[in-house]
């Protein structure tokens, strides 16, 4: 029992003991922890002071600056007021100076005008003082002359004015005088150039071509049994095949080139080969033709490169191909053409216009001829029509439509083109016509010209290109002999064919003889 006494008295102290040391332990603690909180208060109230500074001093820094900027603009704003005032002061010196300078001239004018107006009314007495000796001369003149001052001035005017008339109208003839003559002379350079410039051929064209055979035996084998073989060949090629006498040849007749040419490469195979009859006639035919179609092109192409022409639509070329079976006045279409593109093409250099469009318009100018349709439309109209459709250049189109005077030139390659079409079909040997023609168009040409009044005689000269007419001197005067040469040259345009173009000249002459006796 002692012993769990003593034990029990031990727990006790010892609890009593830690209890102590245990209180004793949380005062120490507190009193740390109110330490630890005293000092962190300290501390945050001097971060708090130095932090206070710190905004204070970033405020008064932050303040001045505004306020020296503050002064600065303020600085600058009365610097600007005062370059104004400065500058307003200036003006009104300026403006009081003038009004100064207006001043003074407005008394120097208001003296002028005094001077001027004792001067005029010196010089009005002056004037009555002429006008009055002017009177008693002009009185004294018409007491000489028989005459008043109004006749006089009259007579001396028509005087003068007749005087100026006549002196004018020599000038004006010499003046006209000599432009013809340097247009004349200008022209006749450039034609000469371009015609010696490009070298021609002579017409070689016929309605007929001759196809050659080794003997006569094959005549009867092209004609065939009862004709049949000949007819076939008419009829597939459209051309009329005379087999005659002529030995070694047989004639294709007909006006359309390309048929007879179809004809004749036809007939050419067929002798060769030897197999004639209706069924191979016409085969062979059918063959020809695509190849001269195909040559066509080939031509159309060829002479369009020689030409140095680009752009052309294929429906052009292929025309152009077809100008080598056509012919005018037995003038190759093509060579024409041909020759008329390089003509032109000279002439526009020498005249300083565009080459490309000449030549252009001289290829195409009689591209008109080529299609068989619209037969009732001039040539050059329809011609013109085409260029239009297949979208050519305006000029060469009017240069096409009006090379034969149909429409108005607008341009001027349009004459250009005239007047090589001209050189090309009036020079010696490029066409020819039956000799009866040109005789009865000769003589068509001196009966028109002779159905006029005050005609006298006529003469058709230079192979028809020039038509000369001598009048009445008292019958036509010379104002009329301009009008009779116009109204001749139209009436020939609507009247009369003819190639190229024909000069009119009417000739009044009038005569005095007198004798010394």
């Amino acid at each position: 029992m002692e012993i769990i006494l003593y034990v029990l008295i031990g727990l006790v102290v010892g609890v009593v003991i830690g209890r102590f040391m245990l209180r004793k332990l949380l005062k120490n603690q507190e009193l740390a922890a109110q330490n630890k909180v005293k000092k962190i208060l300290k501390d945050a109230e001097n971060n708090a002071e130095i932090l206070k500074k710190n905004k204070l001093l970033e405020a008064k820094e932050k303040f001045l600056q505004l306020k020296a900027e503050h002064e600065q603009e303020v600085n600058a704003r009365n610097n600007t007021l005062n370059q104004r005032e400065n500058t307003i002061k200036q003006k009104e010196q300026s403006l009081n100076q003038r009004m100064e300078n207006v001043n003074r001239k407005d008394q120097e004018l208001d003296n002028m005008k005094k001077n001027l107006e004792k001067q005029l009314e010196v010089a009005r007495h002056k004037q009555e003082e002429v006008e009055t000796l002017k009177l008693e001369h002009i009185s004294k003149l018409e007491t000489i002359a028989g005459l008043s001052a109004e006749e006089a001035k009259n007579q001396l005017v028509d005087s003068l004015r007749e005087e100026a008339r006549t002196k004018a109208m020599s000038q004006i003839k010499d003046i006209v005088d000599e432009a013809k003559l340097t247009a004349s002379k200008e022209a006749k350079k450039v034609v000469i150039q371009t015609i010696q410039r490009t070298a021609t051929e002579a017409a070689i064209e016929n309605t007929v071509s001759i196809f050659n055979i080794e003997n006569d035996e094959i005549k009867g084998r092209v004609i065939g049994r009862e004709g049949r073989n000949i007819r076939a060949l008419e009829a597939a090629t459209g051309v009329e095949i005379i087999v005659d006498d002529t030995p070694e040849a047989i004639i294709l007749s007909g006006f359309d080139p390309v048929r007879r040419e179809i004809a004749r490469l036809a007939l050419h195979r067929l002798v060769t080969d030897g197999r004639i009859h209706p069924a191979r006639i016409e085969e062979v035919v059918a063959k020809t033709k695509k190849q001269i179609e195909d040559e066509i092109v080939e031509i159309g192409e060829r002479t369009v490169i020689d030409l140095g022409i680009h752009g052309l639509h294929p429906e052009l070329i292929r025309m152009v191909g077809r100008m080598r079976y056509r012919s005018s006045y037995g003038q190759n279409l093509l060579q024409h053409s041909r020759e008329v593109a390089n003509f032109c093409a000279t002439m526009a250099s020498e005249l300083g216009l565009n080459v490309k469009l000449a030549k252009r318009a001289g290829l195409l100018h009689d591209i008109g001829k080529v299609p068989d349709d619209n037969p009732e439309l001039p040539h050059a109209i329809l011609g013109m029509q085409l260029a239009e459709k297949y979208k050519e250049h305006p000029e060469v189109c009017n240069a096409i439509g009006a090379h034969h005077d149909e429409i108005e030139m607008t341009s001027m390659i349009s004459p250009i083109v005239q007047a090589c079409d001209a050189i090309s079909g009036a020079r010696p040997g490029a066409r020819r016509e039956v000799v009866e023609s040109y005789i009865k168009r000769l003589k068509e040409l001196e009966e028109l010209a002779l159905s006029y009044p005050g005609v006298e005689k006529t003469f058709a000269i230079q192979a028809g290109r020039e038509l000369r007419v001598v009048v009445e001197s008292e019958r036509v005067s010379d104002a009329q002999a301009e009008i009779l040469a116009t109204d001749i040259s139209n009436r020939i345009q609507t009247e009369m064919t003819y190639p190229g173009q024909i000069k009119v000249t009417v000739i009044r002459e009038t005569r005095s003889v007198s004798y010394a006796k």
